[in-house]
């Protein structure tokens, strides 16, 4: 999450009227004034309804880029990690823009729109980087543009989700990873059955102009089956419940995908990519570090940035993401730790004043539904 800004430094989303009138608290997340919880219920309520029934998530503060042109596709390849060659037009990628030293720029989705056309979804704050380094390795006849304010993305998750959709008249049934084009009052409205969540759902981008029509419309739909707006909040706790990284936390500048055991994000045998020497090095010699999971023993909530310890009181690595898991009741996290360190190994965690006992294991934390 970010830090609290003054609101007349932020931007805000289509959708922001609709939060107020739901009673939101806002935060402020990648320069943008987005909600955190509602009222009525908060984390754990929408955390439930997510993992239960149905959420709608409003995360228009994500960036949106598209790349258009001859060799279109072929340019991004050449950049992100991820192969585009493994998929098609109406596919989706989750990839990586790494540094030329392995670390990671940002995390993102890349649509194959058409033979010629990418739409990539950035993090909010990491957008304008992402652009950049596209249009610098691009021909003339490619053209890399910012379309941060021109889509809104919803995210629709929960088991429910397919009925949802179904009554609101959009296309169900999907593939993971793939996503169809639908119509909503004139407006094209991209529906691709992914998500952050660790539940089957959708993310929807949808023209700014139609944002609101397609949030009402969602909304109606959902009520009777118990749909709940969730905001960023309950995305942060279930993300986490998955293992999911979160950029600037489990995966950043220092932090590359072999670190992060996201080296499945990674065309290993493509011929290029940025930072692929560094990676593939790293690969071959074996990271001195993995990020791993952390549950807790006993009653303490860890939080990113607190020191993890063995069972001699060294220091062996440090949290990333933690807090409280609403489905398992306990506290949870993600660490970056030494390579010695294996799962099921006793560990502590400095929560404040004392040392709290946690044990490492493998996420996710919960059972995984998204396929």
């Amino acid at each position: 999450m970010g830090t609290e800004q003054g609101t007349d430094e932020l931007q805000t989303s289509p959708l922001h009227e609709r939060h107020v009138a739901a009673g939101a608290r806002f935060a402020a997340f990648g320069g943008w004034s987005m909600p955190v919880e509602y009222a009525g219920g908060g984390v754990l309520a929408e955390h439930a309804a997510v993992r239960e029934a149905v959420g709608l998530f409003d995360v228009s503060h994500l960036g949106k880029v598209s790349v258009t042109g001859p060799g279109a596709v072929e340019l991004v390849n050449s950049v992100l990690t991820g192969d585009l060659g493994r998929i098609g037009p109406g596919q989706a990628q989750y990839t990586l823009l790494c540094n030329p030293a392995g670390g990671v720029v940002d995390d993102l989705i890349a649509y194959v729109t058409g033979p010629d056309e990418v739409l990539l979804v950035p993090n909010a704050a990491n957008a304008a980087a992402v652009a950049a380094v596209l249009e610098a390795a691009a021909p003339e006849d490619v053209v890399v543009l910012d379309r941060h304010h021109d889509l809104a993305v919803l995210a629709l998750q929960g088991p429910l989700a397919d009925e949802v959709l179904a009554a609101a008249g959009l296309p169900v049934e999907l593939d993971y990873m793939a996503f169809a084009v639908a119509e909503v009052d004139g407006a094209e409205v991209i529906v691709c059955r992914t998500g952050y969540t660790g539940e089957r759902g959708y993310e929807l981008l949808v023209p700014t102009a139609a944002a609101t029509a397609v949030w009402d419309l969602l909304v109606a739909a959902g009520t009777p089956f118990g749909l709940r707006p969730a905001g960023l909040g309950a995305r942060d706790t279930l993300r986490t419940e998955m293992g999911y990284p979160l950029h600037g936390q489990d995966l950043s500048a220092t932090i590359t995908p072999v670190q992060a055991r996201a080296g499945w994000a990674v065309g290993w045998s493509k011929p290029t990519f940025v930072g692929v020497h560094a990676l593939r090095a790293e690969k071959e010699a074996g990271p001195a570090r993995l990020l791993r999971g952390l549950r807790a023993e006993g009653r303490g909530i860890p939080r990113a940035g607190m020191v993890v310890r063995d069972g001699e009181g060294t220091e062996v690595g440090v949290v990333t993401s933690g807090t409280f898991s609403p489905s398992l009741k306990t506290g949870i996290a993600l660490a970056l730790l030494d390579r010695s360190v294996t799962e099921g190994t006793e560990v502590t965690v400095d929560v404040r004043s004392r040392r709290e006992p946690f044990r490492v294991v493998r996420p996710p934390f919960v059972a995984s539904h998204v396929r």
